[in-house]
């Protein structure tokens, strides 16, 4: 690498000895450097190079001017200069404040050399013309969705990241399915290329086929002229199949076929198109049992099945709830707005509702309470909606004197007093039958006969 062609990290930080560890570990790398020591000198360092930063490496905590307020300025100075931001804490609110106020990234210290390697030589890419990675919810994944299951999950899902088999994501709607797809497409070696996302479940069979493969001019009524299709836009990247268990079972078979020989047809066409695209898949529903009732190709499956990632529900990940919450209270509150608190009693009541919108109905509710800050009528929302999730105990039904099920009522009670008065004298003549019916007044074949008649025994000593 020549000298001209050297990227420049500016380190912002101001404890020396993490500073002079950062600069050696990044001149190692072949980056120059440059340094500040709090948030003013960052800034006079930006405005005296005009340009000639690549990426800056900004702690949080600084003296003098803090990492927000510096990015803050460092976004009016220039919008699209990548900054990945240090932390000493690995609080999720900062984490989600940081990405809202434009960070490209967030680590926590102490930084892992190879975590801060693969975060500079990932959004290095901006200024060279690739896309940017690290924009809205989807891509603060890392940062906002750190749980003990992401914990769990982390390595399996970077190795399943660079392979480019499909991978088949399965959970309840709503979980971040899509998410967990755009994490593994940007740790990809199809990072730079498109990602691209049909909904299986939002468009009829017959436009799913067309969208998917495209169609030639005159392929039908109304197809004037050519159009490609989404295997097209995703050719060198990735192609995400939502709700891959609402598609028709005879698409399903077109669907097999291309990821056999990774080649299709367009409607209408005779010519063969290669398809340079990584597939993954994502459904609520249970595709096992699909299988079994018909409506899912059972060899379609185990294509897309070759790896598997299952999202819990989100009650299952209380850990994450409050962050999640305070993440996209920032993110629906106007920049110049003050954000609402979370009151300790409205985070218990968060974590106590089951959620079965799971993440989006989180947003939607931290999008409300962005827009009418009231704790009371929080958690009133939150009581009503678990009243309505409670199961309701049946209305009694008031039956008219003399009906079947009231008649029915009093000849079970008149079998339970003749039992008991029956029981009560064999119990009296330790259970001698003749005797205990001379003292009921009865003949003793009637006596047996209404014995056996309530089921009464010896041994059980009861009656139905």
């Amino acid at each position: 690498m020549t000298p001209v062609d050297t990227p420049t990290i500016l380190v912002a930080e101001d404890e020396p000895d993490v500073r002079g560890h950062l600069k050696s570990m990044l001149q190692a790398e072949g980056y120059g450097i440059a340094e500040a020591g709090d948030g003013d000198e960052c800034i006079q360092v930006l405005r005296g190079r005009d340009g000639g930063v690549d990426l800056v490496l900004l702690d949080l905590q600084m003296p003098r001017q803090d990492g927000l307020t510096t990015l803050r300025e460092i976004r009016k100075l220039d919008r699209e200069l990548p900054v990945v931001v240090l932390s000493g804490t690995t609080s999720t609110t900062r984490a989600a404040q940081a990405i809202q106020f434009g960070a490209a990234d967030f680590l926590a210290k102490p930084v892992r050399e190879a975590a801060l390697r693969e975060s500079i030589s990932k959004n290095l890419g901006r200024s060279q013309g690739v896309p940017a990675r690290n924009s809205g919810l989807a891509n603060a994944a890392p940062a906002v969705f750190q749980d003990a299951w992401m914990a769990r999950m982390e390595t399996y899902l970077l190795r399943a990241a660079t392979s480019d088999v499909p991978i088949l994501i399965q959970g309840e709607t709503g979980v971040g399915k899509e998410v967990i797809a755009s994490f593994l497409h940007r740790n990809s070696p199809r990072a730079n290329r498109p990602f691209i996302k049909l909904n299986c479940a939002a468009l009829p069979s017959e436009l799913i086929e067309s969208e998917l493969f495209g169609y030639e001019k005159g392929a039908f009524t109304g197809a004037f002229k050519s159009k490609p299709g989404r295997f097209d836009a995703a050719a060198g990247g990735t192609l995400l199949l939502d709700e891959i268990g609402d598609m028709d079972i005879r698409l399903q078979a077109k669907l097999l076929q291309v990821l056999q020989d990774q080649e299709f047809q367009r409607l209408g066409g005779v010519e063969t198109v290669r398809a340079d695209v990584r597939v993954m898949a994502a459904t609520h529903r249970d595709l096992e049992q699909a299988i079994d009732e018909g409506r899912f190709r059972e060899d379609l499956y185990h294509r897309l099945n070759v790896l598997n990632v299952f999202v819990p529900a989100l009650r299952e990940r209380s850990g994450m709830i409050v962050p999640l919450a305070e993440f996209f209270l920032l993110k629906h509150t106007g920049t110049h707005e003050e954000v609402p608190v979370v009151t300790s009693e409205m985070q218990a009541e968060l974590i106590s509702y089951p959620w079965p919108g799971n993440i989006r109905e989180l947003e939607n509710f931290m999008r409300r309470y962005a827009a009418f800050p009231c704790p009371e009528m929080a958690l009133e929302e939150l009581e009503r909606r678990a009243r309505r999730r409670r199961p309701t105990a049946p209305k009694p039904v008031a039956e008219a004197p003399g009906s079947p099920a009231t008649i029915a009522d009093l000849n079970l009670r008149q079998r339970q007093m003749e039992a008991d008065t029956m029981l009560s004298a064999l119990e009296a003549a330790r259970w001698n039958r003749k005797q205990a019916a001379s003292m009921l007044n009865m003949e003793y074949k009637a006596f047996l006969y209404k014995m056996k008649k309530l089921g009464l025994d010896r041994n059980a000593q009861t009656a139905p």
